[in-house]
């Protein structure tokens, strides 16, 4: 009975890791329980192998496709396959009401890969089928029993069970199209055989390696200049590209160098938009400052803005809103304060009265003097109405590492300073803090500086500083244009919108 399925057309599916095969049966072995299919296709691709053969337990569905009649088993077929070259497209038959054998169009199956012939072959293909070769449905069932009893094999009949044509139904035939014109478009569209389709893959990688895109371009870019494109309007470039924080308007080179000063010194510094910021002598710092005094910015003025921009300094220095905010009050920042009697002093007072109103803990050394001057009197006046402790002993400095030193003990003029005992023990305790130092308005000699800075700050315009002071950073602290011009100095504010800014030396 296996047998009478060999020539038959149908479709394994073997699951995903093997895919769908369709094929003519060649032979159907029930004692081994396989099944082999003659030029078979894997996936709607034809095989290179003629012929493959399949195990029940590897099938999870089998579709027959096509069953040739007794007697004309491989006319249709080969037909089929001379046509096409696809498996998967063939004979349906149908009874009649007088027994005599009816013309069926051949119909595409949808489950195999299709390839539309060429009208002039196909134009009068219809197959007459005689009563003998037509098979009932009862008929397949008996034969698919006996081929599928082993386990693994699934019944479809697609060719049976799609069609919901009556029996005795007749499939028109399709009249030729009457413009010959449309009938050679299709034989250009639709006219190649399969079997010319290359198997292998194509190479886009090589393929796109072959086209010189610059000589197309220059090749393009001739023709438009030769033809006159470009003069009718075409730009010959590209419009330029801007990104977000540059300006599309045009406007004045920029200008680096917008401080001039009268008498160069070997030192200058540059802020981190390029800008040069000279160094000036300290004879020429303080007439500044004496004519900025004259014009009204009192000594009290300077004061106060060299205490708030040291004060936004250090709190930046000691972590800022990261440190600073309500919710770590457990981490309240410690600064020691290291004043002497002198102007230096006052500014360093200035500054932790503000850093003690931002709830930072400072602790103020200052030594006992019977004369002081006047602005350091009223700058401890106002200290002593905050939260700071001031101390006048080194024995009352903290002995564990705090989180930053203010260093105001070195001044300009009052060398002699250095060698008091008080200043001396001072010393020696900064340096075994081990915390970092900031410097307000350090002197130029470095032999003067007995503390190491990490950072200084200048006022102004910064003075020839050496290596010993840190990295310098420079604060406004308002002098107007006008003051600088009167002594001298061609001067354009280098701030920008920040009153501190850090100088980098050149």
């Amino acid at each position: 009975m296996a047998t009478d399925w060999l020539g038959s057309i149908v479709s394994i599916n073997c699951g995903e890791s093997l895919g769908v095969y369709q094929g003519r049966v060649s032979a159907v072995d029930q004692v081994s329980q396989t099944i082999s299919l003659t030029r078979p296709f894997h996936n709607g691709v034809k095989c290179l192998v003629p012929e493959v053969t399949f195990r029940a337990r590897d099938i999870t569905e089998l579709k027959i496709l096509e069953i040739p009649g007794p007697g004309d088993s491989r006319r249709c077929g080969d037909l089929q396959q001379m046509e096409t070259g696809i498996p998967g497209v063939g004979c349906q038959v149908g009874p009649s009401q007088n027994g005599t054998g009816k013309v069926l169009k051949k119909p595409i199956s949808s489950s195999a890969p299709q390839n539309i012939p060429r009208r002039t072959d196909m134009k009068n293909q219809d197959i007459i089928i005689s009563p003998q070769q037509q098979c009932s449905k009862s008929y397949m069932d008996r034969h698919l029993e006996t081929l599928t009893q082993s386990k693994g094999f699934r019944r479809r009949h697609n060719s049976w069970s799609s069609s919901s044509r009556h029996p005795n139904q007749v499939t028109p035939k399709k009249s030729g199209l009457k413009n010959g014109q449309m009938k050679s478009k299709d034989d250009e569209c639709f006219g190649d055989d399969i079997d010319e389709i290359p198997d292998t893959d194509f190479d886009f990688e090589g393929n796109l390696a072959l086209f010189d895109k610059a000589a197309v371009f220059e090749e393009i870019e001739t023709y438009e200049r030769r033809s006159g494109t470009r003069s009718r309007g075409t730009p010959s470039e590209k419009p330029a590209r801007y990104r977000h924080d540059e300006n599309i308007l045009e406007s004045e080179p920029i200008v680096y160098r917008r401080i001039v000063v009268p008498q160069n010194t070997n030192k200058e510094f540059c802020t981190d938009s390029g800008l040069v910021v000279p160094s000036v002598s300290y004879e020429l710092h303080k007439k500044l400052l004496s004519v900025a005094e004259k014009h009204g910015l009192t000594l009290e003025r300077r004061l106060e803005m060299t205490g708030v921009c040291a004060s936004q300094m250090a709190l930046s220095l000691l972590g800022g809103p990261n440190r600073l905010n309500p919710k770590n009050v457990h981490q309240r920042p410690t600064v020691a304060l290291l004043c002497g009697p002198h102007v230096k002093g006052a500014q360093g007072i200035s500054c932790g009265r503000h850093l003690s109103n931002h709830d930072v803990h400072v602790i103020l050394f200052l030594p006992n003097f019977v004369k002081m001057l006047e602005s350091v009197t009223n700058e401890l006046n106002l200290f002593s109405k905050t939260q700071g402790q001031q101390v006048s002993s080194v024995r009352d400095l903290p002995d564990t590492p705090v989180d930053l030193v203010i260093n105001c003990l070195d001044c300009h003029e009052n060398a002699f300073l250095r060698d008091q005992p008080w200043y001396k023990a001072v010393v020696d305790w900064a340096n075994q803090n081990r915390a970092p130092v900031l410097s307000i308005d350090p002197p130029i000699s470095e032999m003067e500086l007995g503390i190491d800075a990490k950072w200084s700050l200048a006022l102004g315009l910064p003075l020839p500083l050496g290596e010993r002071a840190g990295r310098v950073y420079l604060c406004d602290i308002g002098i107007p244009q006008k003051v600088f011009q009167e002594v001298g100095i061609n001067y354009h504010s280098p701030f920008g919108c920040k009153f501190v800014i850090p100088l980098h030396s050149t």
